[in-house]
């Protein structure tokens, strides 16, 4: 497993270059199933956990408190406050005192705003952070589904105020879905922020287990959705290009993302321990240059 690091000094945030998202914990996952994914991650090197308070109404953060134990000094909890909170400063109060008392933890390794509030300015919402930073109860914050502007703006708050400032930004990104790469990527170079890419696999179209015109798997993301035609080429012609290659469609876009300016862990996730083990194993295809400009053109 490959390991990244943010910060600077003895000051660092480090995880493995593949992360476990926890989206399924208490929804697609009950609790007596969650520790088999939980324990199979950590077995596979995975050291960063991303979760959040909205996720199965707070189980997520309680089935992996309940499920780590003693094994929580060798983790890295990134959860995420705020998707219909808010983020005042009396609402991250409240949230931070819920997810650290679920999650089972006196410390948070990351803290992340789950979405901009417009109804608070960044201001108020920086300056909950820093103190919580500052109490000891957060190591670092990060923001989620920013855009390239609100990145820049909330580093200017920081740097105007002394506030403590985010050091990740998640947002979806994969190689159906790039949209990222003209604003958000930039954004985050510019502040020395690190990229968190969520939904690499484009809701499970690039494992490899669905085929145009032949029946999908029951209780999956898409078995209910819509692809349009677009997309679908797109994904034959990466698997082609992937195929050539002996690689596995699975392997290209957790490898390529892997790769990208920025990236400092793919957040992927996962509903049994064989799925854990196989995002693992695909993000050892060291792409060249060559390749990475033929994805480019194949997508």
């Amino acid at each position: 497993m490959e390991f990244r690091s943010l910060g600077e000094g003895g000051n660092r945030l480090t995880a493995s270059v593949v992360g476990l998202g926890c989206n399924n914990f208490g929804r697609r996952l009950r609790e007596r199933e969650s520790p088999a994914v939980i324990h199979a991650a950590l077995d596979a090197g995975i050291t960063l956990f991303d979760t959040a308070e909205s996720y199965g109404g707070g189980k997520s953060e309680t089935f992996i408190g309940n499920a780590l134990g003693p094994r929580r000094r060798d983790v890295l909890i990134a959860t995420k406050f705020g998707w219909s909170g808010g983020a005042s400063r009396r609402k991250v109060a409240k949230a931070v005192e819920g997810s650290l008392k679920r999650l089972r933890t006196d410390v948070i390794d990351l803290y992340q705003i789950h979405r901009p509030d417009p109804s608070t300015p960044i201001e108020e919402t920086l300056e909950a952070l820093d103190a919580l930073v500052r109490q000891g109860k957060v190591r670092f914050v990060g923001c989620s589904n920013f855009s390239g502007g609100q990145i820049a703006r909330a580093r200017a708050v920081s740097e105007a105020h002394g506030r403590c400032a985010f050091v990740t930004a998640q947002n979806p990104w994969s190689l159906l879905e790039r949209g990222i790469e003209d604003d958000v990527v930039p954004a985050c170079a510019d502040a020395g922020v690190g990229i968190l890419p969520y939904y690499p696999l484009a809701n499970g179209l690039l494992t490899g287990k669905y085929r145009r015109g032949a029946e999908w798997p029951k209780g999956t993301r898409l078995s209910a959705g819509f692809v349009p035609e677009a997309r679908w080429r797109a994904v034959e012609r990466l698997e082609r290009f992937a195929a050539a290659r002996g690689r596995s469609l699975l392997e290209l876009a957790v490898s390529w993302l892997a790769r990208q300016p920025g990236i400092f862990s793919v957040i992927a996730g996962a509903t049994s321990a064989g799925q854990v083990e196989r995002n693992v194993q695909a993000a050892g295809w060291a792409l060249g240059a060559a390749e990475l400009a033929e994805i480019d053109r194949l997508t």
